[in-house]
């Protein structure tokens, strides 16, 4: 057989395993080729898998592509909603693990990024990254929100809106992660983290400190 055919791996794996072999490669996908010139034979090529495999799993490439946003936007869900919700941990620490997720490896990489505004950019894919991500990035604003409500609390801080912090966090967020994408000889995790924690002490100083944000620089 020659070298350069896509090697068919044996369907042995539990459904499952196969589901996110798919999506993952499909991220791959995506990360390289856009939606747009993303074809499920390019996923199975990289995958190693048969096109009816993927036609098992996922009745078609909008299928597909809908169960790749949705495992990101699980995925990124499930680790800053999980930090946050320590117990016996300050709200400023709980805002603390927030930040950090946002930007964690696993989440913050050019790899996935690409796929988040390859759903953001393209007209017709907008409607579902509207409607899959919007109630999660809700869901997250008003948690910090909450926190930043109960940090003004804590500190007696006056002349501060939580709900204006949270807004101006999240709007760090996207605008960091385009940054990273675009930039990323300028723009790090790291720096990133370090910038939004800046932030966060010019508006909670006794909560924030410098140390904070250089820990990340």
């Amino acid at each position: 057989m020659p070298d350069n055919l896509p090697k068919i791996q044996p369907r042995t794996a539990p459904p499952e395993a196969r589901r996110e072999q798919l999506i993952d490669a499909t991220i791959t996908a995506i990360s390289t080729y856009g939606l747009s010139g993303t074809t499920l034979a390019k996923v199975t090529a990289e995958a190693g898998l048969s096109l009816g495999l993927v036609n098992f799993h996922f009745k078609s490439k909008e299928a597909l592509l809908t169960a790749t946003l949705t495992h990101l936007a699980d995925e990124h869900r499930a680790l800053w909603f999980t930090r946050s919700s320590q117990p016996d941990v300050s709200a400023a620490d709980k805002l603390k693990l927030i930040v950090d997720a946002q930007f964690h490896a696993k989440i913050c990489n050019r790899r996935k990024l690409s796929v988040w505004f390859a759903f953001f950019g393209e007209s017709r894919p907008r409607k579902a990254y509207r409607e899959l991500t919007g109630p999660l990035d809700e869901e997250r604003q008003i948690a910090t929100s909450r926190l930043c409500a109960d940090i003004i609390a804590e500190g007696g801080y006056s002349g501060i809106d939580s709900d204006t912090v949270s807004a101006m966090l999240e709007s760090l967020f996207d605008g960091f992660w385009l940054n990273i994408l675009m930039y990323p000889d300028r723009f790090t995790r790291q720096s990133a983290k370090a910038q939004v924690l800046s932030y966060l002490r010019l508006c909670f100083p006794q909560h924030f400190t410098r140390l904070d944000a250089e820990t990340f620089a």
